[in-house]
Parts: structure tokens; C-alpha cells; sequence
């Protein structure tokens, strides 16, 4: 049986998706060398509404292994890139 994951929310102050999404990018930049963080799966959602959740990056499983790793919703085709 596999051991279940855990999720930590961590609320902000911020009033705007766009900048969630920045805070979000921003701590896959300084905190991408931790192992137990699954940066490709970060969601966001308003403080009121937490059962809907809005996805940041596309995180598409790529042919060969891997995930895409451009913003979700991006142009062009998907590619393992650096979480931005």
C-alpha cells in the first residue's frame, strides 16, 4: 500500500491570480533543489472557494518521461522546461 502525500496550503495576502501565479513560479525558482516538493503539481484557489482549483503549470506527462513545465494554458508545444 502506498503511503498517502500530503498537501500544504499556504494562504497569502495576495488579491490577484496573476500574482499568485508569480508567487507560485517564484518559490519553484528558490526552493526547485527540494526533493519533497512536487512543484509541477501546485494548484491555486481563493480563499473561499479552495474546492476549486486552478492549475499553474501544464505539467502534461511528455513521450520518454518527464512533464511539460510551462505555465498552464501556454502556446505551442509542450517541453520539459524549468517550472517559470
Amino acid at each position: 500500500m502506498t503511503e498517502p502525500r500530503w498537501i500544504v496550503h499556504l494562504p497569502t495576502t495576495l488579491t490577484s491570480r496573476d500574482a499568485a501565479v508569480e508567487l507560485a513560479a517564484a518559490l519553484a525558482r528558490s526552493l526547485g533543489h527540494l526533493d519533497a516538493v512536487d512543484f509541477g503539481e501546485t494548484t491555486l484557489s481563493e480563499e473561499d472557494a479552495q474546492h476549486l482549483r486552478h492549475r499553474v503549470w501544464c505539467d502534461m506527462r511528455l513521450p520518454g518521461g518527464g512533464r511539460c513545465g510551462h505555465r498552464d494554458g501556454h502556446d505551442g508545444w509542450c517541453e520539459a522546461a524549468e517550472l517559470r
